[in-house]
């Protein structure tokens, strides 16, 4: 009996954990919003201030959403090497974009829908308070952003263009962040603009603007994640011509079928059918597409196309 060590065979779907620093830095940002998020609760009922005790609820949200994102790079660090899980875990991560957007979004709606009742029934603010606990909170919401910051270039090495690049865990975190930075700022203007100019109307002028800017966020962060999660072929990404023009470069080979989608950031899988007169191993086709290092999936069909038959696009 034969013995074969099919090991060489094989490839894992561990694409090496490239988050260990997000995820530590995500752990550092979740504590600070964590204890500015108690402060505001307690300061709120010791002050006797309803805004900052509402704000502190606000953090509370942003702290659900670390959370979130925290839990995300957990699970698919745990399971990056379970073979359950066909092409690996990195749509986890993007899983939890996705959720952090839809907080987002009940943020922004929240936000709307109290500065509305606020116009509508104005109360007392207790400005001085109120200014300190939002500059604290901008101090806080700067750091933080200072630790999520995304460095990762949207382009790869060989200069193309394959839309997604960045990691989406990483910038639902660092939305709720800036978020929660521009809330701080325009709070800051307003209830200044109210204690010195008494324009009380401002502060709830600002937070309608405010949820408008984080919707449009929250909405341009779920784009971009069901792109990923219905496997679905960016629109930017060059990849589909790059592989027929690969493959096709020798004037026999014809893809009939390919189907591209994102397994992670930077990460694809492929699946290619091809159409030749005299067809190569699957091998050699795979090889013609090496230099594309983010397709670290790559299944070739061949089928050969005999001479009396007709093999049109």
């Amino acid at each position: 009996m034969h013995t074969t060590d099919s090991s060489r065979w094989k490839h894992g779907h561990d694409f090496g954990w490239q988050f260990a620093g997000a995820e530590r830095n995500t752990r550092r940002v979740l504590i600070l919003a964590a204890t500015m998020m108690v402060v505001e609760i307690i300061g709120g009922l010791k002050l006797h201030s309803m805004a900052l005790f509402a704000d502190g609820w606000h953090m509370a949200t942003h702290v659900a959403a670390f959370v979130i994102t925290v839990g995300a790079y957990a699970f698919a660090r745990r399971h990056a090497t379970d073979a359950r899980y066909s092409f690996g875990t990195g749509k986890v991560a993007v899983l939890g974009a996705f959720t952090s957007a839809i907080v987002l979004g009940g943020i922004a709606l929240f936000m709307a829908g109290e500065s509305v009742n606020r116009l509508l029934h104005p109360l007392p603010i207790h400005f001085n308070e109120a200014i300190f606990v939002a500059c604290l909170g901008l101090t806080v919401n700067i750091v933080s952003a200072v630790l999520l910051k995304d460095h990762h270039s949207h382009r790869d090495h060989h200069g193309h263009s394959h839309g997604h690049h960045h990691d989406l865990n990483l910038k639902a975190a660092y939305i709720h962040v800036i978020a929660d930075a521009v809330t701080s700022v325009l709070a800051i203007v307003a209830l200044t603009g109210g204690k010195y100019l008494g324009w009380t109307w401002l502060d709830p002028i600002m937070g309608i603007v405010g949820s408008g800017v984080i919707g449009q966020w929250a909405y341009g962060l779920v784009r971009d994640t069901n792109v990923i999660l219905l496997d679905r072929e960016p629109e930017s990404s060059d990849l589909n011509l790059e592989i027929r023009k690969a493959i096709e470069s020798d004037g026999d080979a014809l893809i009939t079928d390919l189907h591209i989608w994102q397994i992670g950031v930077q990460k694809f899988a492929a699946i290619v059918s091809v159409v030749a007169h005299d067809p190569k191993p699957p091998a050699a086709y795979k090889e013609s597409l090496k230099e594309h290092e983010e397709l670290v999936h790559v299944t070739v069909e061949v089928h050969q196309c005999q001479r009396e038959e007709v093999c049109a696009a």
